[in-house]
């Protein structure tokens, strides 16, 4: 009997045989050369985990909360666009596994679907992620939409203002339809391609003039928390506690957008050191095995996202694919923290860290002493 894929990284090959070259470098591809997509990933490898022993294990708990909301295990679905470019059925598949595993959906405003649609698809919690546009009405009605349809959260994007160069993308001349999301409120046309002959994309209706002052505004506009999604450093870190934000979701946007930035991981220390317990850090970015979950938690985040791991689980096997995806991850967390000793997601700290190891340090030592 053949054996299907036992990680994320089996789920990506399969996909690939299935998708079209174009689909499939939309998906995995990042910003120009490439850099930070893939430091992203040797960021996770270069960190070196610290077990201990006889610790307690027999009753390991994953679970937590995001913004009061009880999941079973922190690690959430992160609002990338158009899910319908891997699955049919799309992000009605995507929320639908969501709620068997009971975790937390962030949707695109790029979605395939309608928001209202999805949210009636949904068994868990559900966030609405959008833009600060040019005309604070559509601002202001995409956020209504949000709230009258069950969303319980906003997120909004901040990285996405200038329009980054995706060669792939440029070199397959791929065009992503737009999002029915955008129906009804009187927006020029535009389209999310990154081809080079394509229309501008969505950055067009983005507002490039925005300041801090208009997040204050959104929070007057909205009973809805504000999640800021694109922060990369301490001084935007400090900016978001000052004002009102309850989330930020450390990220470079998937590596697509300026390339030659740090890894989100790299960054989520000075990140979570600058909010200092004043509101919640998540991280997305190269989560593709639960070490890299586990990680992430011991440098502060609250949760993590994941965006590419979800594609192709959707490409492979629909609803299937993306439950077990999410379950590969939270099946390989588990390992971990018995493995590292730590049973519960609050157990988990820095000390199970590191990035020199023991050895190094030693020959380090040798070497300073014989230079004296």
């Amino acid at each position: 009997m053949a054996v299907g894929p036992i990680n994320i990284f089996e789920y990506e090959a399969l996909a690939k045989e299935k998708l079209s070259p174009a689909e499939y470098d939309f998906i995995a591809g990042g910003a120009t050369d490439e850099i930070t997509l893939r430091r992203t990933r040797t960021a996770f490898e270069s960190i070196m985990l610290r077990p201990r022993m006889l610790v307690d294990i027999s009753q390991p708990d994953l679970s937590t909360t995001v913004l009061g909301h009880p999941i079973a295990f922190p690690v959430l679905v992160d609002p990338a666009g158009h899910h319908g470019r891997a699955h049919p059925e799309g992000e009605l598949a995507t929320v639908r596994a969501a709620g068997a595993m009971d975790t937390a959906l962030l949707l695109s405003s790029g979605s395939s679907y309608r928001l209202k649609d999805v949210a009636e698809a949904a068994a868990g919690p559900i966030w609405f992620q959008q833009y600060l546009y040019q005309d604070q009405s559509l601002t202001q009605r995409m956020a209504h939409r949000a709230q009258e349809a069950g969303y319980s959260a906003l997120c909004l994007t901040l990285d996405s203002t200038v329009r980054a160069k995706r060669e792939r993308n440029i070199r397959n001349q791929y065009v992503a339809p737009s999002s029915p999301n955008y129906e009804g409120l009187e927006v020029p046309e535009y389209s999310w391609g990154l081809s080079s002959d394509a229309p501008r994309g969505v950055n067009t209706l983005i507002d490039r003039a925005a300041t801090w002052p208009q997040l204050d505004w959104l929070a007057a506009q909205t009973p809805l928390p504000l999640v800021v999604k694109g922060i990369m450093t301490a001084e935007d870190a400090r900016l978001c506690v000052e004002h009102g934000v309850k989330a930020v979701i450390v990220s470079n946007h998937g590596a697509r957008q300026l390339d030659t930035t740090f890894a989100s991981i790299e960054v989520l220390p000075e990140v979570v050191d600058a909010v200092d317990g004043q509101l919640e850090v998540y991280l997305d970015g190269g989560i593709r095995r639960g070490t890299d979950v586990f990680k992430a938690l011991a440098l502060g985040a609250r949760a993590v996202l994941i965006g590419r791991p979800l594609f192709w689980g959707l490409a492979v096997d629909g609803e299937a694919g993306v439950r077990a995806v999410l379950g590969m991850l939270r099946d390989e967390l588990e390992m971990t923290m018995g493995m590292c000793g730590r049973p519960t997601i609050e157990s988990i700290d820095r000390s199970v860290l590191g990035t020199v190891s023991p050895l190094q340090s030693v020959l380090q030592g040798l070497s300073l002493q014989s230079e004296v």
